[in-house]
């Protein structure tokens, strides 16, 4: 089964690539991980996820709700009040996230210097020899 389900992540028509693609996008994980700690409203979110626009967080936010992993909440009061929270779907997606999150904060030294690493070896290609 497990086969399988790995062979279905390279189709790009399978549930499960259209699932990897969701929930991969950066977007997503911060909207998730933010909702994680609490419900949070529109502007709290914007606050909270640095160098996101207005129209990402909202186009994420709907294919988040759209996709049953957070709850949209309208309060009937003037101006209007909503509030984002995670729904049981969507707190499952919180222990992967924080995974790969600890990863990011163990490697991410690693990483920025491979990156260095290659730009040099791109600009001076003879210095890599």
């Amino acid at each position: 089964m497990m086969i399988q389900q790995q062979s279905c992540a390279f189709d790009q028509t399978s549930g499960v690539r259209k699932a990897l693609d969701l929930v991969a996008d950066k977007w997503t994980a911060l909207i998730i991980m933010a909702l994680a700690q609490d419900t949070k409203r529109y502007g709290e979110l914007h606050r909270k996820i640095d160098g996101i626009s207005q129209k990402m967080l909202t186009q994420t936010l709907r294919q988040l709700e759209g996709s049953g992993l957070i709850h949209r909440k309208v309060h009937p009061v003037v101006p209007p009040m909503v509030e984002y929270s995670l729904t049981l779907l969507g707190e499952t997606l919180v222990e992967p996230l924080k995974a790969l999150c600890s990863w990011a904060a163990e490697h991410f030294h690693e990483v920025e210097a491979a990156r260095e690493q290659a730009s040099t070896e791109k600009t001076n290609p003879n210095e890599a020899a």
